[in-house]
Parts: structure tokens; sequence; C-alpha cells
């Protein structure tokens, strides 16, 4: 810019001092200088604009070729898999139910007294019979020598009663008998010599009769003696002997009653199992009904589970039900269903279900709570798929999809309708017809004809399969 003011001042002298022609002459150099300034300012902006566009071009040629190389390397996707097959499903119901002991038994005491001997029993294992509590018995058993001794003084009093009779009159009584016995045995020996010699011709009939007269005067003899001597025996202070006898009863009674006193100072458990519960400690004082102890049985529970009255009409007695405690992390337990109760509850439509499981463990509580499950809705010959196969429109919703693996190891998206579920399997309604290969594993997202690959660890796992039936 300096030069051109420079060659301005310079013009401006020249044109005072030179010709028109001179002027003219430079004029037209200027001209061209400034042409030529022109054409390479241009000649520079073009190149770099030629540049530039060439500098694009090849930015969008590399983009395009790592896009198309990109596209023709098709991912892998490494998935796992699995046979749909036909077999038995059957939809699982879940309630809430109470565990019960199969037998247990509350004891108490039934005199009142202290107790004498009595351990800490809470918790601990008894067997049937076994004493576990002594109560103080001492005036009991000075009140049941009394009764024995009163015993005796009243069947002394009955002996005395019942053989109490005159004494002369008695053994004339008694005389009078035995000579009434000889008397028969006499008269029928004489009978049998006379019937032997009548029979030989000796005596003469009417001898024969005269003896056998004698004979039955004897037997008559015989039985008004031994009439006699009853009679007598009975007739003998008949309402001292009735009296004598009542006391006698009751002293027996009353023997008797102190005798189940005494038994019951001595508790013994009626049952085989644990003390769930100790109300009384040694040296307290127990009354006539007072709980000491509960014992429960819990060898085997009853678990009682309210069920739906809907479901219920799909249970029956010897289903096979799961039991898993609430109040531990255990594992769960199988059960048979053993009653199912014939009344419902009228405020929350339920009806009451009995499982009965073995407890040999004791995992499971008395009065503790227990989730039972139980299958209803049983179907054969379903199909059936594992859970994670599955992907459904919503968490409720019967429809959904799954990935099915042709022979070329390429997974298509199949829309399917499930029916009844389990937490481990779903059973296919429509759009699956057994035998088909399935992503358990991967399909989550995966778009449809992609490439998938098994991976090793389901292979694996497949031979392991394979291998435990040949084991067993």
């Amino acid at each position: 810019m300096n030069q051109n003011k420079n060659d301005a001042a310079s013009d401006s002298e020249r044109s005072s001092s030179q010709t028109q022609e001179e002027q003219e002459m430079w004029l037209a150099l200027r001209r061209d200088r400034l042409t030529r300034e022109r054409r390479r300012n241009l000649i520079i902006i073009a190149s770099v604009a030629v540049i530039a566009l060439l500098l694009l071009f090849f930015l969008i040629r590399h983009w395009r070729s790592s896009s198309t190389s990109e596209e023709a390397v098709a991912p892998i996707v490494s998935v796992r898999v699995a046979k749909v097959e036909k077999q038995t499903i059957a939809a699982p119901v879940s309630a809430v139910g109470t565990i019960f002991p199969r037998d247990q038994a509350m004891v108490a005491a039934k005199i009142s007294a202290q107790i004498k001997t009595m351990g800490l029993l809470k918790n601990q294992v008894v067997k049937a019979g076994q004493v576990i509590a002594i109560l103080e018995s001492r005036d009991l058993a000075a009140q049941r020598n009394e009764a024995v001794a009163a015993l005796n003084q009243e069947r002394a009093n009955e002996r005395g009663v019942t053989t109490g009779t005159i004494p002369q009159t008695n053994a004339q009584d008694q005389r009078a008998l035995r000579d009434a016995q000889a008397k028969v045995r006499t008269a029928s020996a004489t009978y049998d010599r006379r019937l032997v010699l009548y029979q030989k011709g000796g005596i003469s009939k009417k001898d024969l009769e005269a003896s056998q007269m004698e004979l039955t005067t004897a037997e008559n003899e015989l039985r008004l003696a031994e009439q006699t001597v009853v009679l007598r025996t009975k007739a003998i202070n008949p309402n001292d002997r009735a009296l004598a006898a009542a006391r006698v009863q009751a002293a027996q009674q009353r023997v008797a009653t102190l005798d189940a006193q005494l038994s019951y100072a001595t508790i013994r458990a009626p049952i085989t199992g644990i003390v769930t519960d100790q109300f009384q400690y040694q040296g307290e004082f127990a009354a006539p009904g007072g709980r000491l102890v509960n014992i429960a049985d819990i060898s085997e529970v009853i678990v009682k589970v309210p069920f739906a009255d809907t479901v219920v009409a799909q249970l029956k007695v010897g289903d096979t039900a799961t039991v898993l405690p609430t109040d531990t992390s255990g594992e769960e337990m199988t059960g048979k269903v053993t009653l199912i109760s014939r009344s419902n509850d009228p405020l929350n439509r339920t009806v009451e279900v009995w499982v009965t499981l073995g407890n040999g463990a004791g995992r499971l509580r008395a009065n503790g709570a227990a989730q039972v499950t139980a299958a209803t809705l049983t179907k054969n010959d379903a199909i059936v798929v594992p859970a994670s196969a599955v992907t459904l429109d919503a968490s409720n919703a019967n429809e959904g999809t799954v990935m099915v693996v042709d022979a070329a190891n390429v997974a298509h998206e199949t829309k399917v309708t499930v029916g009844i579920r389990t937490p481990d399997k779903i059973e296919i309604t429509e759009g699956l017809q057994g035998g088909e290969t399935v992503v358990i594993e991967g399909n989550y997202a995966l778009p449809d004809g992609t490439k998938v690959e098994v991976s090793e660890v389901q292979k694996d796992d497949n031979a392991t399969e394979e291998k435990k039936p040949a084991e067993k």
C-alpha cells in the first residue's frame, strides 16, 4: 500500500512535466501490472480451493471405504442355546401358611402341690414316659397309710359279721350234716349188696324195696341237713353283713383315690418331642390345671395354608407341594397334600389345605411361616422352552419373541404366544412346533438375522447332561 501511494505521487509529478504520450504509456504499463497481480491472486485462491476439495474428497472416500469394510464383515455373537421340547408342565400357585407340629401336648398339674423337682426343659428333647417333674406328696402318702389301715379294719369287721353265729347251734348243725352223710353212705352200700343178692335169687324183692326205701330216706335227711346249715348262715344278721361289705368297698375306693393322687405327683411326658414352652419351675406352687410345659413332636409337621377357592378345585389329596420356610434361607422341602377343607373362609374366599412333610432335621419351627407352592393346570405334551428364551412384550403379557437358530447358525426373531409359566419354564402355545433351537443366553437386543456361535460353556453343559444319564 505504501508503494502505491509513492507511485501515485510520482505520477502526479510526471503529469505536470511529461507529455501526454508518456502519460498514456505509463498508464498502460500500470494497468498491465495490476492485471498480472490480480491473475496471480486468482491462481493462489483457485489452488487453495482445489487443494481443499481434494482433501475433502479423500476424506469422504476413506470414510465410505471403512464403512463398506465394516458392513462387509458381519459380527458373530456367542450365545447359549437349548432345544424346544414337549413335556409336562404345571402352573404353580403359592401361598404363605403356618407350620404346626404333627402332635403336641400341654402338660398340666392335676393336684395342688409344690414342685419338688423340675429342671430347665425348654428346647429339650423328652421321650414318652420320661419324668419331667415331681410334686411334693408326703401328706398324700400319710393319708394313704391311714386309708389302708381303715381298710384292714373294715375287712376284719366284715369277717366277724359273716362268721359270727352261735357256736353250739353251729356245731349241732355240722354234726347232723355229718351223720346224714354217713347214713347215706351206709344205706347206699346196703342197697348195692341186696341188689346183687336179689339178682342171684338170694333175697326177695320185698327186702330189696325196703333197702331202697332206707336209702331214699337217708338222702332226704342229708339234703335237709345241708339246707339247714345254709339257711342258718344266711339268716344271721343280714343287714350287718351288707353294711360291713359296703364299708369295705368305701375303704377300698378311698385307697384307690389316694393311689391315683400319689401317681399324679410324678409328672411324665405323654409324647416324644421338644419342650417348646415352660411355664413353671422348681420351687413354685402348682395348682390343679395349671400349665407346666408344652411338648411338640416336630419330626413331622403340617403346614396349614389358605389357598384361593378357585385354585383348590384343581388340587387333590396326594399332590406334591414344595415348602420353603420364610424365617430361614434353607432349601425347598417337598411334602404332600393330606387334607383339603370342606369349608370356605367367607371373608377371604380361601380354603385351608394341609401339607404334611418330614422334619427330621428340625429345619421347620413350630408356629413358623412357610411358603407353599403347589402345581395346578397340569398339561402333558406341551411345547416348553426355558424362561430365559422368551422376551415378553410386558411382564404380564401373553405374547413375546424368541430367537430361533437355523441350520446355518443364524438367529431369527419369532413371535410366540405363551401359556403356563413357571419360574424356569414357559409353555409356547403358538409360534413353535417343537424341536427348534432357541437362544437362552445372549438373546437380549439381538438383531434379527445375526450370525451366532454356540459358546463352549454350552457345549460342555450339553456333554455333561448327556453323560449323567449314561452314568446313572
